[in-house]
């Protein structure tokens, strides 16, 4: 069983700026990819950043610039600083963790709950 938690969704003025973390803990032997989602109303959701152990990143083309990824390996957690925030940019923000369990040969794909972020005047 693997867990994950995330924290700092809220409401923010468009400009303003959230750091969103996320926790994982459980029967963990290793994590590979780390991630972040979003799905907004009415639409599918979408991948906005990841980053690998090694610190590799990848973002979303409507983030680039603005969003910053990053993790701490040794705590198991991973950031997504979020600046110059957009109202299109409110949605549920969802941690992904890429994971081989202790004891397990295979990797495995673990989701958060989600922080609601809203960002409105």
């Amino acid at each position: 069983q693997v867990q994950l938690v995330e924290s700092g969704g809220g409401l923010v003025q468009p400009g303003g700026s959230l750091r969103l973390a996320c926790a994982a803990s459980g029967s963990i032997f290793s994590i590979y990819v780390m991630g972040w989602y979003r799905q907004a109303p009415g639409k599918e959701r979408e991948l906005v950043a990841s980053i690998t152990r090694g610190g590799g990143t990848n973002y979303a083309d409507f983030v680039k610039g603005r969003f910053t990824i990053s993790r701490d390996n040794a705590k198991n957690t991973v950031f997504l600083q979020m600046n110059s925030l957009k109202p299109e940019d409110t949605g549920v923000y969802v941690c992904s963790v890429d994971f081989v369990a202790s004891g397990a040969s295979g990797a495995m794909r673990a989701w958060g709950k989600g922080t609601l972020v809203t960002v409105s005047s």
